[in-house]
């Protein structure tokens, strides 16, 4: 293939083509990575996902709401990390957590 004697065009779909053979390339070969860890962390009765602490952040999934403020529904809690400043008020005022239970 002699680039010189291409055209603009023909070397723009060129680099293209290249970009996205590359592209197609790289996926691949990680889609070969991945599967052999997987099976290498089978053999050792563990699931990729647990030796690299892959779990619901990579899925993109996010915990459902456990408790929601019944003076504004739309203040929810997961239950997890720090607590919302209306589930903090009512445990003060001695209201129980399950109080807001879902």
């Amino acid at each position: 293939m002699d680039l010189s004697k291409m055209s603009r065009d023909e070397l723009t779909k060129l680099r293209t083509d290249v970009d996205k053979a590359l592209a197609d390339f790289d996926n691949r070969r990680r889609a070969e990575a991945r599967a052999a860890a997987e099976k290498v962390a089978r053999e050792h009765g563990f699931a990729l996902d647990d030796l690299t602490g892959n779990t619901d952040k990579k899925s993109g999934r996010k915990s459902p709401a456990k408790y929601r403020n019944p003076e504004d529904p739309r203040q929810t809690w997961t239950g997890r990390g720090r607590q919302p400043g209306w589930i903090k008020a009512a445990l003060a005022d001695g209201r129980p957590l399950s109080d807001f239970t879902i």
